[in-house]
């Protein structure tokens, strides 16, 4: 899978991007992840791809045509319009299962906006997707860029050392990851839960479910609404809540 991140910060998205697991899996060629920047299609000698809002109004806008400029030059090396994905506070809240569309995706192009914002002439010409990683205001799209290429990599074969991990992380199967332990098995009096050192599998796996149901209902019980849950899970959830969730 290769990302293609448009910004006017590269060096900010791929020295954060270089590194830990993204970093090995760009080495190994598992990944490709390339900053377009955008100052780079600028048509002023001054390199300049802001200007002041018509209608007024506080701060600078991204102009329209060096973005455009700098999309055409990734569309023409991927050889077809790619899936644009605009960072903004405005878009669809990024999760779990969006990762996981994503991720099915060949090329993917995420767009940084800056200052206010970017011409809307160009977003209407070029974005397939509005994407939010929460609601709060950042001073750009760089940083929500590189949560999303963290998150969909994940999913992409051979980049986790054990490609089961991601199956089991948080939010699959909208429950909560279960509690870890590792050695020693008693750490400031704490002691590892023996289920965990008995070496029945069964046993572990059926603790670990029960484990992410609990952690699932006292810290996220609105992820429950699409959790499949058996009814002795759904009794467990009861007894966590206090009340019925169903």
């Amino acid at each position: 899978m290769r990302f293609y991140i448009m910004t006017l910060f590269p060096d900010m998205v791929m020295n954060g991007l270089g590194t830990s697991i993204t970093g090995r899996a760009m080495e190994k060629d598992l990944l490709g992840v390339e900053a377009v920047n955008i100052r780079d299609y600028a048509f002023n000698k001054h390199n300049s791809v802001d200007d002041y809002p018509y209608g007024g109004g506080a701060g600078m806008l991204m102009q329209a045509e060096p973005v455009y400029q700098a999309y055409n030059a990734v569309k023409e090396k991927v050889g077809r319009s790619p899936r644009v994905v605009y960072l903004s506070p405005q878009g669809r809240t990024f999760h779990q299962e969006m990762a996981e569309e994503l991720a099915r995706e060949e090329e993917l192009v995420l767009l940084c906006g800056h200052y206010e914002g970017i011409d809307e002439r160009v977003l209407e010409e070029i974005v397939t997707d509005y994407v939010s990683i929460g609601d709060y205001v950042l001073t750009g799209g760089e940083l929500p860029a590189m949560v999303i290429v963290d998150a969909v990599s994940r999913l992409v074969p051979g980049v986790l050392h054990n490609d089961v991990s991601a199956e089991f992380d948080s939010f699959q199967d909208n429950l909560l990851e279960y509690p870890q332990y590792s050695r020693p098995e008693v750490w400031h009096g704490k002691q590892v839960p023996p289920v965990l050192l008995s070496g029945h599998h069964a046993n572990v796996e059926k603790w670990r479910r029960e484990q992410s149901v609990i952690r699932t209902a006292r810290n996220r019980p609105d992820l429950l609404e699409k959790a499949d849950l058996d009814e002795t899970e759904k009794e467990l959830v009861r007894k966590v809540l206090g009340r019925d969730i169903y």
